[in-house]
């Protein structure tokens, strides 16, 4: 299994131009991966620069036929102009996707601080190594409280899963709105989480539950012993970040995932974006 994670900018590369056939050309020349997960893609959106304002989930989903999409919009506001605009994250996989959820994350009230709405998109993937949860996300920038908060729900929503997965609902039905889908217990959570390797955020995603669920481990470290993370932020883009690189993305697996760990790799060559995009490799 070879999963894709990138923060793709809305497309905009570190030459200020937005394009989205480069983004597909540099994700596919990194791997012919089996699941892409990606944060920032837009629609209605042509304030952002150099954004012709498309509907770029439309956009991806049509360039990538071979996959079936799945977006997680976390923005839906009206746009001055008419109709609606949305700013989110998107799942694409060429495995069955048994189930999606479309988790908002908490948003509390941080007075003087700009931030914006966040969400984490999940989708169990029927692999052929089983059933296995993926997620995505792209975490608050601006608000320390916000990530920390959001942070939180994250482990919530990996203790509940978990739970779920272990648990025959009673008096279960075949067909309908109570049908039961499976949800997987084990699990990637892959995106931009707007935080350092040592920041409190990481070390307490990583963190121990006090109950039965597995923890997370960070696939860089499974990999890379002993390495320092290899930056994924600003290798090119020296406008927004014109200090040395640092790293912002992640890939976490759950820790029954943890031995079937190849590969996770940083892809130093692409400038389409402020990030490098990540790639993971399970057996």
């Amino acid at each position: 299994m070879k999963l894709l994670t990138w923060n793709i900018q809305w497309g905009r590369g570190a030459d200020g131009r937005v394009d989205l056939d480069r983004i597909v050309d540099h994700a596919l020349r990194l791997a012919d991966a089996d699941v892409l997960c990606l944060q920032e893609v837009s629609s209605a959106y042509p304030e952002l620069p150099g954004c012709d304002g498309s509907n770029q989930f439309r956009g991806l989903a049509d360039r990538l036929p071979g996959y079936t999409a799945f977006d997680g919009v976390a923005t839906d506001t009206p746009h001055p102009g008419g109709g609606r605009r949305a700013f989110g994250n998107m799942i694409l996989s060429r495995y069955p996707v048994l189930q999606v959820f479309r988790h908002l994350l908490p948003w509390p009230a941080d007075a003087g601080v700009p931030s914006m709405q966040r969400i984490a998109l999940e989708a169990t993937l029927d692999t052929p190594g089983g059933a296995v949860r993926v997620t995505t996300t792209h975490l608050e920038y601006y608000s320390p409280n916000q990530r920390a908060a959001q942070v939180e729900r994250l482990r919530e929503l990996h203790r509940e899963a978990v739970a779920q997965a272990g648990c025959q609902r009673p008096g279960e039905l075949r067909e309908g709105a109570f049908a039961f889908v499976p949800r997987a217990a084990a699990s990637v959570l892959a995106g931009d989480f707007n935080c350092l390797p040592e920041s409190q955020d990481r070390t307490r995603l990583l963190a121990p539950f006090d109950d039965a669920t597995p923890a997370y481990r960070d696939a860089w470290e499974l990999v890379h012993p002993g390495q320092a993370h290899a930056p994924t932020v600003g290798l090119y883009d020296k406008r927004q970040w014109p200090g040395a690189p640092f790293t912002f993305d992640f890939v976490l697996v759950s820790c029954d995932l943890a031995d079937r760990v190849r590969e996770l790799r940083v892809d130093t060559a692409s400038d389409a974006s402020d990030h490098q995009p990540m790639l993971l490799v399970l057996d």
